[in-house]
């Protein structure tokens, strides 16, 4: 095993992949080819004397030898980040703090505790990026970012399996509600019975690994009506404000709701709870990032 000789491109695709986590978006994230990404990984694993990756149908993981390789690279590209914003005049890395956020998140939490960040501490600049639970885990695994807020649903298992085990801290538990149009029969009510949702017309995200439908109500006994798909909360909510459908609302949410909507809670199955989660990895936390996640946790404290 020699990795002495390997180049900083080489480390740097890795990183992308494995905070991406297939070849192809590595790929597009840094303009190259996914030829290129893949003859750069082999030359690594080469020098490695091994396999860094495993290769799936739905994307790759970091093998035990790859989660080493990736501790150091993150490492040494962390360094070398920090040495050219110093020579470009920017802040030091130090006083900057890279924070991942869950769509839900970026509504209500995550502007007032900025905003809390930039009252108490001015020094401190906080970059964020929004995304998936599954891909702020990688991005956090990979060192591109401090921080992470992700969402959990029961049972509530550990965002990965991976070594170390991420810290998670729970800022939030709160149950999952609808959204219906005033004008809907169902907003006539303070709450509905989950028999209530048969034959509704739904807004939903698009399908992901942890929830068929985002948007529609979890354990629905039958096969939803999908009248629209959106991603981002603001347009299904003016969906709904329109009288397009209903969909479901994290609690959190409340507060950003657009006139022509009625909050219910929903009754006669399990409740369905939300958990918002800090995540970050193990170890000491530099004063920039202790800063952000005070305020995160005490923002989130506020709206409960």
């Amino acid at each position: 095993m020699d990795l002495t000789d390997v180049s900083l491109v080489a480390l740097r695709v890795f990183r992308e992949v494995a905070e991406r986590g297939t070849f192809t978006a590595a790929a597009s994230a840094l303009g190259y080819t996914q030829s290129a990404v893949s003859r750069q990984i082999a030359t690594l694993e080469r020098a490695a004397g091994g396999r860094l990756l495993e290769r799936r149908r739905d994307g790759v993981e970091l093998t035990a030898s790859g989660r080493v390789v990736l501790r150091t690279a993150a490492g040494i590209l962390d360094q070398l980040d920090a040495t050219a914003r110093e020579l470009a005049g920017l802040p030091a890395a130090g006083g900057t703090v890279r924070l991942g956020w869950f769509p839900s998140a970026g509504a209500i939490l995550l502007p007032r505790a900025i905003s809390a960040v930039r009252r108490t501490h001015p020094a401190v600049t906080v970059t964020t990026r929004e995304g998936s639970t599954p891909a702020l885990v990688r991005a956090l695994r990979a060192g591109t970012i401090d921080l992470a807020l992700i969402a959990s649903a029961p049972p509530f298992r550990p965002p990965d399996a991976e070594s170390p085990a991420l810290e998670l801290e729970t800022l939030a538990e709160r149950s999952l509600r609808l959204a219906v149009p005033a004008s809907h029969p169902l907003a006539a009510y303070d709450s509905v019975e989950v028999a209530d949702l048969h034959g509704q017309r739904w807004i939903a995200g698009p399908a992901s690994s942890s929830e068929l439908w985002l948007g529609v109500w979890p354990g629905l006994d039958e096969r939803p009506l999908i009248a629209h798909t959106a991603r981002d909360w603001l347009a299904k909510l003016h969906l709904v404000a329109a009288g397009a459908g209903i969909t479901t609302i994290p609690a959190s949410l409340t507060p950003a709701v657009p006139p022509g909507i009625k909050i219910l809670p929903v009754t006669g199955g399990p409740q369905e709870l939300r958990r918002t989660l800090l995540a970050r990895m193990p170890g000491p936390l530099p004063e920039p990032t202790a800063v952000v996640a005070a305020a995160l946790r005490t923002t989130a404290a506020e709206l409960t």
